[in-house]
């Protein structure tokens, strides 16, 4: 699927109508244009099992302007996607021809198909996902049994947002919806398929059930990818839905209108699966199945690439001032430290992009890295994660060893905090001794001997020395609760 140029995914799905197109590293492609129009096509579907005319002559209206931004943006591949409401629909061979026409190939994903790229498109954000992902549209809700970084078992319910709205937002009222979706559940042998293990929510309605959590919560980081909730949450947003007027509902920013009238569906439904697959906890993803898709095209030697790691050595590369050597910095400080592996991804993140804020003024250095760090858009990373990555390039920047938003700090817990900001200190130190260039640390290392923090120089290279680098020596050193030194060898 990718090449140097632009590719784009085009999603023809029950509610709306979505194009994505996406550049970069095929591990971690970057979102450069993202469009979607609620042309509702499984809104007509209880009723005469037909897509309605509107609603296709909005889904053509929007294809028709996304084949023209296609070409005008160069994109060399495209593929096309329909899912349930085209599926179930007694005219959707004849909606497709119409898509045809417009000059789409699109393939009808069958419902397991579907699910399977659902799965994937979890991983594809989250490669260590364990657990149960379902993608809720609004023709079908899609599950998934996701393990071992691969998907498993699907089934496809007729759950979906339009289809439980048509019904007044989910049936009678009381306990008969709940038993119905859970019957359904157990009958697709997932019954408590998730217990003790992770529900992964995906599709935009579920995106905006996660918004609006973030938003009733003010939570100081409202980052919706690897957003976690405990499962009894799932009632108390149903129950706020309910309290909420309409206009409340729009002033929250990152809520998009077109899909507060689904919302009371979408948390009814959650609310009747949470029981059903039993999860430990709930967890939201950024990523569908356009990025399952997209993953679905790697090799299996890219689709094991750490996308974290893969989006922070472009980004490190395409903003930093020399080559990278993001590795190099990360082996040179690793001595000073004792991290276990999921520490030392983090360490290695922050030493790729330890020279992304360069270019911004000097003294807003630290908050351009702790912003990006904070609000990049980086998946397999959760909210403590992004605090401890910030907290390392604050602290490289110069910024110190406490993030200015206490709130935002204690995302991550105080032994956390301490240790990125470590990493912090090391970094400043490596891009200070060296000019941010690769050869002084090839040349040069750290060692941690019992209480002591040693900088090792050859005599050759004794002129690398200066005030500087003993301040940020010394820095490094009573971060850690060491003595600071230098020695020259041979």
């Amino acid at each position: 699927m990718f090449a140097t140029a632009p590719v784009a995914i085009v999603d023809i799905g029950s509610n709306s109508v979505r194009l994505v197109v996406y550049s970069g590293a095929k591990r971690c492609p970057s979102v450069i244009f993202n469009e979607k129009v609620m042309a509702g096509l499984g809104s007509d579907l209880g009723v005469g099992g037909a897509l309605g005319e509107a609603a296709q002559g909005r889904a053509l209206a929007a294809l028709a302007r996304f084949a023209r931004l296609i070409e005008e943006m160069g994109v060399v591949r495209t593929r096309a996607v329909a899912t349930a409401a085209v599926r179930e629909a007694s005219n959707g061979e004849a909606f497709l021809a119409k898509v045809r026409a417009i000059g789409f190939d699109p393939t009808l994903l069958s419902g397991d198909e579907e699910g399977r790229l659902a799965g994937l498109g979890i991983l594809a954000g989250i490669p260590q996902a364990d657990g149960v992902a379902a993608d809720l549209g609004g023709g079908s809700l899609e599950l998934v049994e996701i393990g071992d970084g691969a998907p498993g078992r699907t089934a496809s319910l007729p759950l979906g947002v339009l289809r439980v709205s048509a019904r007044g937002g989910g049936g009678d009222g009381g306990d008969g919806f709940a038993r119905e979706v859970a019957e359904a559940v157990a009958a697709a042998g997932f019954a408590r398929a998730a217990a003790g293990r992770a529900l992964y929510l995906l599709g935009g309605s579920c995106r905006a059930l996660g918004h609006l959590d973030l938003a009733l919560t003010g939570h100081p980081l409202p980052i919706i990818h690897q957003h976690a909730i405990a499962p009894e949450r799932a009632g108390e947003l149903r129950a706020a839905l309910g309290r909420l007027a309409e206009a409340e509902l729009k002033r929250i920013p990152a809520l998009s209108s077109a899909r507060i009238p689904t919302l009371p569906a979408a948390a009814r439904v959650l609310d009747a699966i949470v029981p059903a697959l039993a999860p430990a906890r709930i967890v939201f993803s950024s990523l569908s199945i356009r990025e399952g898709l997209l993953h679905d095209e790697l090799d299996p030697a890219t689709r094991a690439l750490d996308p974290l790691i893969e989006a922070a050595r472009e980004a490190g590369a395409g903003l930093g001032r020399f080559a990278q050597h993001g590795e190099l910095l990360d082996a040179w400080i690793a001595p000073a430290f004792d991290d276990d592996p999921p520490a030392r991804r983090l360490r290695l993140a922050a030493c790729l992009l330890a020279d992304v804020a360069w270019a911004a003024h000097p003294d807003f250095r630290a908050e351009r890295g702790l912003d990006m760090a904070l609000h990049g858009n980086w998946v397999a990373i959760d909210a403590p994660e992004r605090v401890m990555l910030g907290l390392a390039l604050f602290a490289a920047y110069g910024g110190g060893g406490e993030l200015p938003s206490p709130d935002i700090a204690a995302l991550a817990p105080p032994g956390a905090r301490a240790r990125a900001a470590g990493w912090g200190h090391a970094i400043r130190l490596g891009q200070r001794l060296g000019g941010g260039v690769a050869t002084a640390l090839e040349r040069t290392k750290l060692e941690r001997t019992g209480d002591r923090l040693t900088l090792k120089l050859r005599r050759a290279d004794a002129a690398l020395l200066s005030e500087t680098v003993d301040r940020r020596l010394g820095t490094l050193a009573r971060a850690l609760g060491l003595k600071a030194e230098t020695a020259l060898v041979d």
